[in-house]
């Protein structure tokens, strides 16, 4: 992770936006700190998009209080605010060059024509333009226009930059060159990079921390390891990563630890992680795939397992995709490597499945 000075250069207080009796974003509030890469993730309509608009003062806030560095710009214009943002269409001037597209900033701000070439010529260099300087935009790759949004963008110097789900219009090979190169980016320059998108790999791939979001409300705010890892609810654990989620009934709940009703009545033991669950709610289970182990044996005592049936084998690549059903008629996922024979693993076949303990997350079931 990119080190920070700890300072934040967002901070976002009990935010919410309405418009008319639709409420688009809900009492939002979290930190981003200065120089570090923060993604805001979720589907489609969850209000990540409508945040970073009133970052960058494009909707006006309902209530709450939102400031840069240090500095509350409720009601300030955009112009007057120090942050940048690049579009998904990237808005490039078609008749200006690459240099001249990249240097319009500085001349609106009479930058020195000494100041402004160098300024300039430096920005380039770091997103590895220096020698299209002279191309028009028409003449650039997809990748390579994005990158010249992302220059004139950062040649100010803002606090910030914004960035819309600039990757959406890029194939799927240059999408995951660009997700690298823009962490590369934001590395050598030092800016506050804030990044919506909807694609999971994208986040995990760029982020210091992610912000998800649902329905207008922050889920969970974390590392891409705490919020895989950890997830704070079904549908976090659901978005980011495969998940088995196995609907269980808490039994009994004490001193950190919950004892489970699993599919079938089979009996187990987890920690709650600091959550409070009452004996006789239904809860889920949640365990990634990677942590599952599957065979014809039936589990030692210290780990948890259920008895299962094969339904699918997928080949791809390195794994293969292996589809199970429970006794309750729950699916679960394990991916097993495809270079190791799996001794009975078939479809049609009955089978354990199985987690260490500690592996298993315990969580509330979404509302």
């Amino acid at each position: 992770m990119i080190e920070t000075d700890g300072k934040p250069v967002i901070s976002v207080e009990h935010v919410s936006k309405r418009y008319g009796n639709f409420v688009a974003v809900q009492d939002v509030s979290f930190e981003i700190r200065r120089g570090e890469f923060f993604s805001m993730l979720g589907p489609s309509g969850c209000g990540k998009t409508t945040m970073l608009r009133m970052i960058a003062g494009f909707e006006d806030v309902t209530s709450g209080s939102l400031k840069l560095d240090g500095v509350d710009v409720v009601g300030v214009p955009p112009y007057r605010r120090a942050v940048n943002t690049v579009f998904q269409n990237y808005a490039l001037f078609p008749h200006l060059s690459v240099f001249d597209n990249v240097a319009f900033g500085p001349r609106i701000r009479a930058l020195e024509s000494g100041q402004l070439e160098r300024r300039v010529r430096e920005m380039l260099d770091v997103v590895r333009l220096g020698d299209f300087a002279d191309r028009m935009p028409s003449q650039l790759s997809g990748g390579q226009r994005q990158r010249v949004a992302l220059a004139r963008a950062l040649v100010n110097n803002p606090s910030a930059l914004l960035l819309d789900e600039p990757l959406s219009a890029l194939d799927a090979e240059l999408r995951r060159q660009m997700q690298i190169e823009l962490k590369r980016i934001q590395r050598d320059v030092g800016i506050t990079f804030v990044f919506v998108t909807h694609d999971q790999e994208e986040a995990l791939t760029m982020s210091d921390r992610i912000a998800v979001m649902s329905k207008g409300r922050l889920e969970q705010v974390g590392t891409p390891e705490e919020i895989y890892d950890e997830p704070s609810s079904a549908f976090v654990a659901r978005f980011i990563g495969s998940a088995n989620l196995i609907p269980v009934v808490v039994e009994r709940a004490a001193a950190g630890r919950a004892t489970l009703r699993l599919p079938g009545g089979r009996l187990g033991d987890v920690a709650t992680g600091g959550r409070s669950f009452a004996a006789g709610a239904p809860a889920v289970l949640m365990i990634r795939p990677e942590r599952l182990e599957v065979g014809p044996h039936e589990p030692p005592p210290e780990r948890l397992g259920l008895p299962v049936t094969c339904t699918d084998l997928v080949f791809q690549g390195a794994l293969l995709r292996c589809a199970l059903r429970d006794q309750s008629g729950g699916e679960l996922i394990d991916y097993l490597e495809a270079s190791r024979q799996q001794p009975g693993v078939r479809p049609g076949a009955s089978l354990w499945v199985s987690w260490e303990r500690d592996a298993a997350r315990l969580l509330h079931p979404d509302s």
